[in-house]
């Protein structure tokens, strides 16, 4: 297992990390299997997500904004808004492996989703035999 160790820079930002992920393949020696990316964080995500226009990440930031925004009260306390966002994208991904690369659709890469940075996080990738 790979584990990566990312510092975000941002209250809320998208990390694209799908040449580590592609790395982590590639140095597992696996042909065929799954590739299993996971955050242990319950304020940050994984997500695939199309990994071309950078608008889109702003887009999709702004929208999880107004979704779950973070200047209301919330009984849990000052980042509750991180948790539910971290919620609706999920922790995780898994990505087929077919001749030792992850099979993406031609715009789709891998990021790290940070809700209640900056902090230091870790991602975990895990290459799964067939």
């Amino acid at each position: 297992m790979k584990i990566v160790n990312l510092k975000t820079n941002h209250k809320s930002e998208l990390i694209d990390i799908t040449e580590i992920v592609k790395e982590a393949v590639i140095k597992s020696g696996i042909k065929n299997g799954l590739c299993n990316v996971f955050t242990p964080h319950t304020t940050a995500g994984i997500i695939l997500f199309e990994n071309v226009d950078p608008n889109l990440k702003r887009d999709f930031l702004g929208h999880m904004h107004k979704l779950v925004p973070s200047d209301i009260e919330f009984a849990h306390g000052s980042n509750a808004h991180a948790h539910l966002k971290s919620a609706l994208v999920g922790s995780s991904v898994v990505i087929p492996i077919e001749d030792a690369k992850p099979l993406f659709g031609k715009w789709q890469g891998v990021f790290f989703c940070e809700f209640d940075g900056p902090r230091e996080r870790k991602v975990y990738i895990k290459v799964i035999n067939e």
